[in-house]
């Protein structure tokens, strides 16, 4: 069976049952008594480990079946959840995540694990119990198991042994500020070379040779000299940090003559599974079917009789991107046809015209949706990182997410990830206080991180709302004052809401000490200027000692926009709906001069009025000749400008075009778009235009 073209749905299982593992991991952690939940975890490790099997990864094969063993005594109640059981089970899944990530990359799913096996053995044998230097030793001498020899290999071991030699089995780890690992790792081959015969390492010479290995390797070593000389030799070397050397008799060597019988054996179980399954159903993605169901059931009867097959299928991303780019297509030339219908003014092109738009309208929310993925593929990531990040801080957290079913444009998902991670982490290191300073304060030990999101006409809300020591305007302005940012003249007339925009000036940080956490000024202006890309835009409030939010508001779609077109002379521009506020018209006496600016009366307040002719250089139109000149109010969050237009041409759906790295970076240009007669109109950037 060839296996590589099933590749890219054994990774989209794979991270499926690595998501599931994490957050009923989680659940446990939360209550460690409910036995339901370790059945799931233990149901998704041995599905794991049977694919992985299947495909070849042996390494994730290999440590799955640690994991089932150790849980397997928890659904049993042999053993009971404990913090250090489940840090070794969160350290296993995050090597799995690892191994995944490098068989997305092309690697081959490879990884020295050895220290996470010798902990996951220490827990079934109960001897992590004991104290801290005899559990190391017997953990070193329980992981000689874990290296699996050949026949000829092991063959050689034991004629060794009949033969008067000593065999040994040795750990060298070199340290952690070690720069040439590599050549550390051939003066130690070369030292024990000189003393005897190395039969086997792990990892591989050829992988050690390449710096593939973390800080450790192990191998198999025949030799006459005796445990103490050789020892010395090895750390003779400069830069070796330790070297464990472990005395290989007959009876230890017994058990390297059955390597992994159980994993070789689930590969083929599940691989006669897996291939009836795909010889039946190749396009087919079933739900992970319970333990006592038949892997091949690719269908369920009804009461009735009749088999129900699955209503979900995978789609290749580049498909739909491609069904989008067509789409995108069609829509332009639905608007040429309706304009050539208007021209021509026959009935019956009229009607099938009329027609075409709605067909063509449905069809486009279709694939919109097509593309609509819910915000759950992000949020289903934090709770682990909350809870590792509020560990290493010593801090509770517990994290609520609401809304996770809200949709969101898969471009715009898979862009906002990193910057709600910045914002979490923001929230747990710099909102939330201590243990000592909440309960001082009169608040629960547990700090509250709200993860919200929610559709509001054409846009969607992602809230972080905090219950911490919030915002203090003095600090931030202090701060602010100190790196140049603003003046002591204009700090005095900031609001609270503008001092709080200043967090995300580049470079500004409040924390006094620079951790792996945050402190180096490089989060939050990453996060706006993201965010900003994405056609949205965030702001925070927060009230000192109760709390802060960073509210987010991000576009439903980047592929489609509903924009008002604009003329300009001779030029056409498009500005998009959802940053409009309501056009008008102003007389030319309206308009007054505030130190060189040019502003405007609009509704019981002064805004700027910008020129787009001036700003885009337009060659055959000039407002400062119209006595009547319309404008375009348009905002960014509380903020507000008038755009000058020469002419309404009216609201379009318009399909974003980028223009390319050739014209990239244009000042308040996010694109273009073609009209249905064929022009190209330029897509103006209202967030650029406000500052």
């Amino acid at each position: 069976m060839e296996l590589s073209q099933y590749l890219s749905m054994f990774i989209d299982e794979s991270k499926e049952h690595l998501q599931s593992l994490n957050e009923n991991l989680l659940s446990l952690e939360s209550s460690p008594q409910d036995i339901s939940i370790v059945h799931n975890i233990f149901r998704s490790a041995h599905t794991l480990k049977g694919m992985s099997a299947t495909m070849g990864f042996e390494d994730i094969a290999a440590l799955t079946h640690e994991m089932e063993n150790v849980l397997d005594l928890v659904r049993n109640s042999k053993i009971e959840m404990n913090p250090f059981i489940f840090d070794c089970i969160f350290k296993s899944l995050d090597s799995l995540e690892s191994m995944v990530e490098d068989i997305i990359q092309g690697g081959t799913g490879k990884a020295d694990v050895s220290p996470i096996v010798v902990s996951l053995r220490s827990i079934v044998t109960g001897e992590y119990k004991t104290e801290q230097a005899p559990v190391a030793a017997t953990a070193v001498k329980e992981q000689t198991k874990g290296i699996e020899v050949d026949e000829f290999q092991y063959s050689i071991l034991q004629q060794s042994i009949d033969s008067g030699f000593l065999v040994f089995y040795v750990e060298v780890t070199v340290n952690d500020n070690c720069v040439l690992k590599a050549a550390r790792a051939y003066m130690v081959f070369d030292a024990l070379e000189r003393m005897g015969e190395i039969v086997k390492a792990t990892p591989s010479v050829q992988e050690i040779e390449q710096e593939k290995f973390d800080r450790s390797f192990s191998l198999y070593f025949i030799s006459k000299v005796d445990q103490g000389t050789l020892e010395k030799e090895i750390l003779n070397v400069s830069e070796i940090h330790s070297a464990v050397i472990i005395t290989v008799d007959t009876e230890s060597l017994a058990e390297l003559s059955r390597p992994r019988t159980e994993v070789e054996a689930a590969r083929q179980e599940i691989a006669a599974a897996v291939a009836a399954v795909i010889a039946t159903a190749p396009v087919v993605a079933t739900e992970t079917a319970p333990k006592a169901e038949p892997a091949a059931a690719v269908a369920k009867p009804t009461a009735g009789g009749a088999p129900v097959a699955s209503r979900t299928i995978r789609v290749d991303i580049e498909r739909l991107d491609a069904l989008m780019n067509l789409f995108s297509e069609l829509l332009i030339d639905r608007v040429r046809l309706e304009q050539l219908a208007s021209e021509v003014k026959r009935n019956d092109l009229t009607e099938t015209v009329e027609h075409m738009s709605r067909v063509s309208s449905d069809l486009q929310n279709i694939v919109l949706k097509l593309r609509m993925v819910p915000v759950d593929s992000v949020f289903n990531r934090f709770p682990r990182m909350i809870r590792d990040l509020a560990k290493s801080l010593d801090k509770k957290v517990d994290l609520v997410i609401t809304g996770a079913e809200t949709e969101l444009d898969r471009t715009v998902i898979d862009e906002i990830g990193d910057p709600l991670v910045h914002l979490l982490r923001n929230a747990v290191d710099h909102g939330i206080e201590s243990i000592s300073d909440r309960l001082a304060a009169g608040k629960s030990e547990h700090g509250t991180i709200q993860l919200r999101a929610f559709h509001s006409g054409n846009h969607v809300f992602i809230e972080i709302e905090e219950d911490g020591k919030g915002i203090y305007r003095d600090k931030v302005l202090k701060t602010a004052l100190k790196n140049g940012l603003v003046t002591a003249e204009q700090a005095a007339k900031l609001s609270d809401m503008e001092v709080y925009n200043l967090l995300f000036a580049s470079g500004f940080s409040t924390a006094e000490k620079i951790s792996d956490i945050s402190g180096r000024g490089v989060g939050l202006d990453v996060v706006k200027t993201k965010i900003q890309m994405l056609g949205g835009h965030v702001q925070v409030d927060s009230k000192p000692g109760l709390g802060s939010k960073f509210s987010v508001q991000l576009p439903l779609t980047l592929s489609i926009i509903s924009a008002m077109l604009v003329r300009l002379g001779s030029e056409k521009y498009a500005i998009p709906l959802s940053s409009i506020v309501e056009t008008s018209a102003i007389q030319k006496q309206q308009i007054r001069n505030i130190h060189g600016n040019k502003m405007v009366d609009y509704r019981n307040s002064v805004i700027p009025l910008v020129s787009l002719s001036t700003l885009f250089n337009v060659p055959d139109f000039n407002e400062d000749l119209e006595e009547e000149t319309e404008i375009v109010v348009v905002r960014k969050g509380d903020k507000q400008v008038a755009l000058m237009v020469d002419e309404f041409i009216g609201q379009q759906e318009i399909v974003l075009k980028t223009l390319g790295k050739y014209l990239s970076g244009l000042f308040a240009i996010s694109g273009a778009t073609i009209l249905g007669d064929g022009q190209v109109a330029l897509i103006i950037d209202p967030n650029a235009l406000i500052k």
